[in-house]
């Protein structure tokens, strides 16, 4: 059987590793080992932050909507119950947007539920 020198697979390999921790700091850019698990890490991190982005997007829209709801005199939860009963299907996004950005849009949107 012929001999197999593996060689050009093992850089190639080590070559995408290195590139995938470009700007990395310490032994975690030039090391395969440490690269490797540092790549493991990066991708375990990814993973979970793209779920909490999502929970961390839905806070601050409550925040934002809180906000501009209390200079109508009025509280989140009050304002967000008289959106379910209106059946006005505005999410929490386009309100948060409504509340920064058009302010004398949110403001009748409010009025019209009090």
């Amino acid at each position: 059987m012929a001999r197999v020198k593996r060689g050009t697979i093992k850089n190639k390999r080590r070559k995408n590793i290195l590139a995938q921790t470009k700007g990395y700091r310490f032994d975690r850019k030039s090391k395969e080992r440490v690269a490797h698990e540092a790549i493991r890490k990066a991708g375990q991190h990814a993973f979970r932050h793209r779920r909490a982005k999502k929970r961390e997007f839905r806070n601050l829209w409550t925040l934002r909507i809180n906000a501009g709801v209390r200079e109508h005199g009025m509280s989140y939860s009050k304002f967000m119950g008289a959106m379910k009963k209106a059946n006005v299907e505005l999410d929490r996004k386009s309100l948060a947007d409504l509340a920064m950005n058009h302010p004398e849009v949110f403001e009748r949107v409010v009025k019209s539920l009090a």
